[in-house]
C-alpha cells in the first residue's frame, strides 16, 4: 500500500479546491493553479479533506497514487506559502542584477546573460552573488532555477559558477597535485 497516497490532504480555510472530472483547480491567497490528473486516479473532496484513490494494485496505478497526492498537496502548499530556490554565484567578476522582470548576469562570457521571468515566477537579487527564484508552482520554480544554473554550472577545479545554496562542490586538485 502507498503510505503517501493514502494520507488525506486537509484543505486550509483560505483555499478553494474544485474538482471537474480529471481537472483539479486550487485557488488560494497567492494565486490559482490547475492540473490534469491521470484518468485512473480518483480525487474526492469531503469536509475540507481531499482523498486520492486508485482502482487496483497494478504497478502503474500504485506509482501514480502517491505522485498524484503529492502534486495536489504541492499545489495547495504553493498557493498558500509559495516556493523558492536560492542560487549562489561564485567567481571573480560574476554577478547578477534584476532589470524589471529580467535577470541579467555577468558570468565571464563576452556578453551578459539575460533571462526573462516567465509568468508566475519572480527573481529576487538580495546581493550581487545571490539569486532567489520564487513562485507558486513548485515544478516551474525548480525548472527555472535549473535553467539559471545551466548558464554557468559550477566548475570543480576553481569552484566558479552558479550553484544551489545547499549544494557543495567537491573540489579537485589540478595538475600541480600530481607527484
Amino acid at each position: 500500500m502507498s503510505r503517501i497516497g493514502n494520507k488525506p490532504i486537509t484543505v486550509p480555510d483560505n483555499v478553494e479546491v474544485k474538482i471537474d472530472g480529471q481537472k483539479v483547480t486550487v485557488k488560494g491567497p497567492k494565486g490559482t493553479l490547475e492540473r490534469e490528473i491521470h484518468e485512473n486516479m480518483k480525487v474526492t473532496l469531503e469536509d475540507k479533506v481531499l482523498k486520492v484513490t486508485r482502482p487496483d494494485d497494478e504497478p502503474a496505478n500504485r506509482s501514480l497514487h502517491g505522485l498524484t497526492r503529492t502534486l495536489i498537496n504541492n499545489m495547495i502548499e504553493g498557493t498558500v506559502n509559495g516556493f523558492e530556490k536560492k542560487l549562489e554565484i561564485n567567481g571573480v567578476g560574476y554577478r547578477a542584477q534584476k532589470q524589471g522582470n529580467k535577470l541579467v548576469m555577468n558570468l565571464g562570457y563576452s556578453h551578459q546573460v539575460e533571462m526573462e521571468a516567465p509568468e508566475g515566477i519572480t527573481f529576487d537579487v538580495p546581493s550581487q552573488n545571490e539569486v532567489i527564484v520564487k513562485g507558486i508552482d513548485k515544478e516551474l520554480v525548480g525548472q527555472i532555477a535549473a535553467n539559471v544554473r545551466t548558464k554557468r554550472p559550477p566548475e570543480v577545479y576553481r569552484g566558479k559558477g552558479i550553484k544551489y545554496d545547499y549544494e557543495t562542490i567537491r573540489r579537485k586538485e589540478g595538475k600541480a597535485g600530481k607527484k
